[in-house]
């Protein structure tokens, strides 16, 4: 099928609206329908515009049909707003449709203003004051054909600063566009050593940061990561703050960036060591609102300085409004049961260690032995609960409670012992922090307990698929990996040998499920396949459809896709970063697959085309022979036959006879042959009485060769299961080779045995025999020996060579023994079947 060359787009870009690039772009668009091309209009806001004519397939305030522009399938269309939304369709945003039409080959002009640009959007608004709040990636920008900049007129009530400023940032925008579009037509895709790293959290405010940094990376030609470090606390993150991290983090992919995961508590240790390891030039961090308290310590941009002294460090304010802005905890969190249940097991806690230090008391223990068992109290209790709350309370009531029943005056807070109040603090302090050292600690192992999970379940699909057979049994593996990691239902989907969709359901487990499709689902899963970009749920293509459709794709195509059930609880960070290692590894895995069969049948092609070629090497000389020969003959008898005594006559037919024989005998051979090597052969197999297997080959040694084959029979009755068609050719092949290298006057005997579950054939000759350095090469292709008759001289060689294979692929064996006294024996077996089988 021929390749459809992508289609151009060309973006008409201005400052702001109204400055006339829609009616700029539907000149161009009249120009090139004047020229001959195929114009039609797909999307158009301005109701004021004259089309002179142009087919619209919407206008303001109606749905774009893409399917319908598909199939119309111009040479041009006209898509107004590129960063609009639509109200209905397959794609949400308008950029995803004209997408979808260069990918079919079709040229498309669109406009766009300059605040629609994500990473611009907060700087044009700083100087605007208004969010445009539809925007495109910039990769969609970047990766235009052509940009028109339509310059602004000024306006009586316009601000000539402000108007200047915004020809600024387009002016240097679409400079950036031209000097990466350079770039990445060079060698490399960067023209520096720069690396950009900035910070992903859930703050309101982070998407500014982000957009910030992919400007200072276009600006610098830069890589670009976007880090996340995922504290033991984001565990307890709520559904807004995780939904608004998983933006902030698309957003970030959507600006070029390499999205990466680190674990650890000190957040800014981890941001250290992550750019000392990657080679981070500059770090982009926001400057942190949260409120700070007497005890909080310095702040993170304050300990990143600390830990990254040879590293830029950017700090971008993101405070919004001046109001701060903390993680909250997930409502199941804090529900009230969960609370109430924590409380009563921290009471319980403390009452037992009230009541087993009343009993040291009374048992005579010391007082170190009280103290170190109210501290025993304090850390089951940060262990059983989830907030350090409890445990202070607990340190704070363990105290009092010390202090009330075993100081001097007991039961009274007072205490006579001028240094009780110095042993209070201490063991106040003491039993804090080893309580919320217990509760770091318990949630460090929470968390790599998790992380084990994960690393064992990549390592387990690297493992499983490097050992898979087939594309099949990987796609099987993928699917099944992945539902575990996620613990939610999957369906993979690919396509079948006949270019059929074929899915495959997956429990939470990772058992095998019949899966629940629909016709919208498998819609999803064709586009996804053909177009190589997620769908469903959380994207802007068919946002309906049942579930999340990730592709497993490398670059040289898309062979899958997931199916991925959602739920109310998100993916996190960790889990994302795995499940596309797992899609990348499965689609690679396939990738190998497929180019490894494409390799084996290459090399099959080439061992036939390598036979084919020795076969006409071999035959051109001895096929031309005996047809000579024959046609000579023939010949003479035509025109002279009547000059012919019957002696003579009888000598020329036997000629004719035995060289139309050896031709007959050579083609059988050249057709197994060729089928072999073509992997054509098929082996019909049932159940086969070997005497008239036997009996069948003799008669047709005997009609060929005019010699008698001398049979030993047993005794019993011996069954095997073959294709009897194939083992006459064999014991013929065998015999005929054993008439060629024996003297006539000397006897060839074909004896036949059963030797346990096998069934042994012999055939043997008082001929000169096989030297033990040749008793196997006379079982390869086109191999002959010196010596025998004139007819083993101009043998091919492959009659051994196909007894071997059409043997082998029975499941048996052949070899060939020295004959005593003198001469060789050809041995192969053959498996038995019982009788009753059948």
């Amino acid at each position: 099928m021929k390749e459809v060359q992508r289609g151009k787009l060309r973006i008409f870009f201005s400052c702001f609206r109204g400055t006339g690039k829609t009616s700029q772009m539907i000149s161009e668009a009249l120009a090139e329908r004047d020229a001959g091309k195929d114009v039609i209009i797909g999307v158009l806001s301005d109701d004021s515009a004259d089309t002179c004519g142009l087919l619209t397939l919407s206008g303001p305030g109606e749905s774009f049909d893409l399917d319908d522009a598909l199939e119309k399938a111009p040479d041009l269309i006209v898509m107004d707003d590129l960063a609009g939304t639509n109200l209905s369709g397959r794609h949400r945003r308008r950029y995803e449709d004209v997408r979808e039409l260069l990918d079919a080959g079709i040229d498309v002009y669109s406009t766009l203003n300059l605040g629609n640009i994500e990473s611009l959007r907060d700087a044009v608004a700083a100087v605007t004051g208004e969010a445009l709040p539809e925007t495109v990636p910039d990769s969609v920008f970047d990766g235009a054909d052509r940009v028109d900049l339509i310059d602004a007129v000024q306006q009586s009530g316009d601000d000539p600063g402000r108007l200047s400023a915004l020809r600024e940032m387009a002016l240097r925008r679409c400079a950036d566009r031209m000097r990466l579009r350079q770039s990445r037509g060079g060698e490399q895709s960067y023209r520096t050593g720069e690396h950009v790293l900035v910070c992903l959290s859930s703050s309101p405010s982070n998407a500014r940061i982000i957009r910030t940094a992919a400007r200072m990376a276009s600006a610098f030609g830069a890589r670009f990561t976007a880090l996340y470090v995922e504290t033991p606390e984001a565990e307890q993150m709520s559904e807004e703050d995780r939904d608004r991290l998983i933006a902030n983090r698309d957003l970030a992919v959507s600006l070029g960036a390499y999205p990466e995961t680190v674990h650890g508590d000190d957040v800014a240790f981890q941001i250290a060591e992550y750019s000392s390891l990657c080679g981070v030039t500059r770090i982009v961090i926001g400057r942190s609102a949260a409120r700070r308290r007497l005890w909080s310590g310095p702040s993170l941009t304050d300990r990143l300085m600390d830990y990254a002294q040879d590293t830029d460090i950017h700090i971008i304010p993101d405070s919004a409004n001046g109001r701060s802005y903390g993680l909250r905890r997930a409502p199941g969190q804090t529900r009230p049961g969960r609370v109430l249940l924590q409380i009563i097991v921290s009471l319980l806690i403390l009452v037992s260690a009230t009541g087993l230090s009343i009993l040291f008391y009374d048992m005579g223990f010391t007082e170190s032995n009280m103290i170190m068992v109210f501290i025993l109290g304090v850390v089951m209790t940060s262990i059983a609960t989830d907030s350090r709350i409890y445990s202070l309370v607990s340190s704070i009531g363990s105290v009092f409670i010390y202090n009330y029943l075993f100081t001097e005056p007991r039961f009274s807070l007072a205490a006579y012992g001028t240094g009780y109040p110095v042993t209070f603090l201490v063991m106040f302090v003491t039993a804090y922090v080893t309580g919320t050292l217990a509760a770091r600690y318990k949630a460090q192992a929470g968390e790599a307990a998790r992380n084990a999970y994960r690393t064992k379940i990549l390592y387990d699909a690297d493992r499983l698929m490097a050992k898979a057979e087939g594309e099949d049994e990987i796609f099987s593996l993928a699917g099944s990996q992945l539902a575990r990691l996620l613990k939610r239902r999957t369906v993979l989907w690919h396509r079948g040998e006949n270019g059929e969709m074929v899915c495959e359901g997956f429990g939470p487990e990772g058992e095998k499920t019949d899966p629940e499709t629909s016709g919208e689902a498998a819609a999803c899963a064709e586009w996804v396949l053909s177009n190589g970009r997620s769908a469903g749920r959380g994207t802007g293509t068919m946002s309906s459809a049942p579930g999340a459709f990730l592709p497993l794709a490398t670059g040289n195509g898309t062979y899958a896709a997931l199916q991925v059930e959602v739920s109310e609880e998100t993916m996190d960070a960790s889990e994302t970063s795995i499940l596309r290692s797992i899609l990348g590894e499965a689609a690679l895995a396939v990738e190998n697959a497929r180019n490894l069969k494409e390799k084996e049948e290459s090399k099959v092609l080439a061992r036939g085309e390598q036979l084919r070629a020795n076969i006409l090497r071999s035959i051109s000389h001895d096929l031309r022979t005996p047809l000579t020969v024959i046609s000579g003959n023939a010949g003479n008898l035509i025109r002279n036959s009547d000059k012919f005594d019957e002696e003579t006559r009888q000598s020329i037919y036997r000629d004719i006879y035995e060289d139309s024989r050896w031709l007959v005998n050579m083609v059988e051979n050249l057709l197994y042959a060729t089928r072999i090597e073509d992997g054509k052969m098929e082996l019909k197999r049932s159940a086969e009485s070997l005497g008239d297997i036997v009996d069948e080959a003799a008669g047709h040694i005997r009609d060929l060769s005019g010699r008698r084959l001398s049979i030993l029979r047993p005794d019993d009755l011996i069954v095997v299961r073959a294709d009897a068609r194939l083992i006459v050719q064999v014991i013929t092949n065998l015999a005929d080779n054993a008439f060629k290298y024996s003297p006539a006057s000397t006897p060839v005997v074909l004896s036949y045995d059963r030797d346990g579950g096998s069934a042994v054939v012999r055939v043997s000759d008082l001929g000169p025999g096989i030297p033990d350095g040749e008793k196997e090469k006379v079982f390869e292709r086109f191999y002959r020996m010196e010596g025998g008759s004139s007819e083993a001289r101009r043998s091919l060689g492959l009659g051994l060579y196909l007894c071997r294979c059409i043997i082998e692929a029975h499941g048996g064996t052949i070899r060939v023994e020295d004959n005593v006294p003198e001469g060789s024996v050809f041995i192969f077996t053959l498996p038995l079947e019982e009788i009753g089988n059948e």
